[in-house]
């Protein structure tokens, strides 16, 4: 009997977590269009968690919608301790997002594992920001709330019962044959009992987007010089060093809002002390004041494994890892312990001096320079878990910071994860392909994350200029020239044409700056793919435009993906060319586009080809589009300055734009203290168009100057 008893026990215990168990979604809609689904016993700790954001207000006042998929459809099943996740896809859908991906936009038949690492060579889920966030062209967003790596097959695998199954062929006698059948549903699998999901209805992509970074707490606002011109000079420079190279810029009349010190301001860095070097810096206090008194202000580059040099090692040293990275511990920044010794210390040495932000480098991945997943964390969260999210925790804490000392701040960060959307800081990396860079930016939208083409080294100065014109339209327009020292003006040949865009990007600050405002109070991503424009195609090649392809290249262009242009704000379509290119094809959305330098036509619903020679990057405007612009300036405005703006208006159509405006500078508009001017461009009964702006607000902030008015179409 007792044996009996004993042999039952142990069928229990060997059988049962082989059994599959079918999981009921418990579906609650948290805000309008948003749903929060839990099934099993999801982790304590998650992405949510560790951003720990408070969901932007807008959320609440958003239309309401319908369950964007069918509940039936989507299924969740625990089997060996790992959720299985299921949702379903249709024949004519394609799918965007699953991270910041450098080179596929289209992302249905992909495999991956969201990991957060530098970027390699592939787009295998291994990248800066692997987000676990996907949109479809139907209009919905789907986000799986978990700081594990998850495996993804994005349409990619067929189940014995699918519902849509693919038609079995023969290889012997069938020539279209696929040895990748039709799939219905996307896949996931997460290593953890139970699951927290959330899908965002639309009725577009775009909307779904705005939802999931709304939840994310909205984008972030950065201050107006964050969207102006930075240098980052040699790893070892030295205070007079930075002092000539802002006068260099000065002098030659360049633009110039911040510079980024590299390693060598710290006394020790690879692991790194956070103290400067007194050798190249004797008085930091000075130095940073004698900088921000010629309208330039100072970023310094770190990453966050603290030397034994460094004074608050022993103090920090209980709240650190197992394990180290360059010989430096590991702080738990999960822990309120360890972050406030080491933000504590950045506090003391950099802020209260005026340092205005970091570029916080190697909290992304790379296997043979971070932590092992054998790493052991005191806070007992998993090493996979602290890698997930390690690029949140710097971002949250270090912007905090700055928060209490009523500063904006615009930085530079390696890694991010979803949740951290409104974090002012802008993604990098050590991948030098021009071409991924762009498609990176487009990426950047689906993922809730800024990324930033840098200009670093170039071989020609064809090559300089074509980078320095995509930086000026991106998130930061930034030299990145740590290891070269290179200057706008390197390729004299080219530095007439630097110098121009480099004042066009400070002339479009007022653009630039509502467009970030919309970010932030919207939700709407500044940068953004095409498949999210208003007339343009889902990128999908469907029956009824596959009958059409051979007579309509315009249909054909669309079924393909579009890696190479993108949209800059509401407005303006940027379609950038790399070296050794002399032309190119753009496709145009529905309706009609206009050059963006001269006002005349570019095309209609149609695919255009341009030569537009190297002085300038090509830009068009859609229909009624107004760019506010303001004088060339070295240095973004400061708090409350006012500005002149000449007000563009392209185009035949009535037009209207939202203007925002603050300080710049402090937080003063989270108490209500901003204003949006509405600019108005009608046609009157006599034939011409003719523009307004609505009345400065009292008690709100006033910076706008003269407006004068410029009709681009005649």
């Amino acid at each position: 009997m007792r044996l009996t008893f004993l042999l039952l026990l142990c069928a229990i215990f060997y059988l049962a977590p082989s059994r599959s168990s079918a999981q009921n979604i418990q579906w609650q809609e948290i805000y309008p269009g948003v749903w929060k689904g839990t099934a099993g016993k999801p982790d304590a700790y998650d992405l949510l968690k560790a951003a720990n954001v408070t969901p932007s207000a807008t959320l609440r006042t958003l239309d309401k919608a319908a369950f964007p998929l069918k509940k039936e459809d989507i299924s969740i099943e625990i089997h060996l301790g790992k959720t299985y996740i299921r949702l379903p896809l249709e024949r004519n859908e394609q799918l965007f997002g699953f991270g910041l991906n450098f080179q596929t936009i289209h992302q249905r038949g992909r495999i991956m594992q969201l990991h957060a690492d530098h970027y390699g060579k592939s787009d295998n889920g291994r990248t800066h920001a692997p987000t676990p966030f996907y949109v479809s062209s139907l209009g919905y967003g789907v986000f799986v709330n978990s700081a594990k790596y998850i495996d993804v097959y994005a349409g990619h695998g067929v189940r014995k019962d699918s519902k849509n199954p693919p038609e079995v062929q023969d290889r012997n006698t069938d020539d279209n044959w696929s040895a990748h059948p039709y799939s219905d549903a996307v896949e996931m699998l997460v290593p953890a009992e139970g699951i927290e999901m959330y899908v965002f209805a639309g009725p577009k992509p775009i909307n779904a987007i705005q939802r999931f970074n709304l939840l994310s707490g909205g984008g972030c606002l950065p201050p107006r010089w964050g969207l102006g011109f930075t240098q980052r000079v040699h790893r070892l420079y030295n205070a007079e060093q930075v002092k000539q190279e802002a006068k260099a810029f000065e002098d030659r009349g360049y633009p110039l809002d911040f510079i980024g010190l590299e390693p060598g301001w710290q006394s020790k860095s690879y692991p790194c002390t956070f103290e400067w070097d007194k050798t190249r810096f004797p008085d930091p206090a000075k130095f940073v004041k004698e900088m921000d008194a010629v309208g330039v202000k100072i970023n310094l580059w770190t990453n966050p494994y603290v030397s034994p040099d460094a004074s608050i090692y022993k103090k920090i040293d209980p709240y650190t890892a197992s394990h180290t990275v360059w010989n430096g511990t590991i702080p738990d920044l999960s822990m309120p312990e360890a972050r406030k010794i080491l933000f504590d210390q950045f506090e003391k040495e950099h802020v209260k001096i005026g340092v205005s932000g970091y570029k916080i480098d190697e909290v992304d991945g790379f296997d043979s320079y971070l932590w092992p997943d054998v790493t052991i964390f005191p806070s007992g969260h998993s090493s996979e878990q602290m890698r997930q999210t390690y690029g949140l925790l710097v971002q949250k804490y270090s912007y905090e910071m700055f928060r209490n000392n009523n500063m904006r701040t615009y930085g530079l960060v390696r890694g991010s994860n979803a949740g951290g959307s409104s974090f002012p800081y802008v993604i990098y990396n050590d991948n030098y392909s021009h071409e991924d860079f762009i498609t990176a930016l487009i990426n950047s939208g689906y993922a809730g994350v800024l990324w930033t083409p840098e200009v670093r080294a170039s071989k020609t100065a064809e090559e300089w200029l074509r980078r320095f014109q995509t930086v000026c339209f991106s998130p930061m327009a930034m030299i990145n020239a740590w290891s070269t020292s290179m200057q706008p003006w390197t390729f004299p040949e080219v530095a007439p044409q630097i110098k121009a865009v480099a004042e066009l990007r400070m002339q479009m600050m007022p653009y630039w700056y509502s467009e970030f405002a919309k970010y932030h109070y919207k939700g709407t991503p500044p940068f953004r793919g095409m498949s999210l424009e208003e007339g343009f195609s889902s990128g999908v090649k469907n029956k009824k435009t596959a009958t059409n392809l051979e007579e309509n290249p315009y249909e054909e262009a669309l079924t393909k993906e579009v890696k190479d242009q993108y949209m800059a704000g509401e407005y303006l379509l940027v379609a950038p060319l790399f070296t050794g290119e002399t032309s190119r094809k753009v496709i145009l959305p529905k309706g009609k586009w206009y050059d963006f330098y001269t006002g005349k036509l570019a095309g209609n619903g149609e695919v255009i080809t341009i030569t537009p020679g190297l002085d300038k990057i090509p830009v068009f405007v859609k229909d009624g589009g107004i760019v506010p612009m303001m004088p060339v300036m070295l240095h973004a405005p400061k708090a409350n300055e006012k500005v002149d703006l000449e007000i563009r208006h392209y185009g035949e159509k009535n037009g209207n734009y939202k203007l925002y405006d603050d300080d710049g500078e402090t937080f003063a508009y989270e108490k209500g203290i901003f204003s949006w001017r509405e600019i108005k461009v009608e046609r009157q009964k006599n034939g011409e168009l003719k523009g307004s702006i609505s009345a400065e607000e009292k008690g709100k902030p006033g910076t706008v100057g003269k407006v004068t008015w410029r009709y681009m179409t005649k």
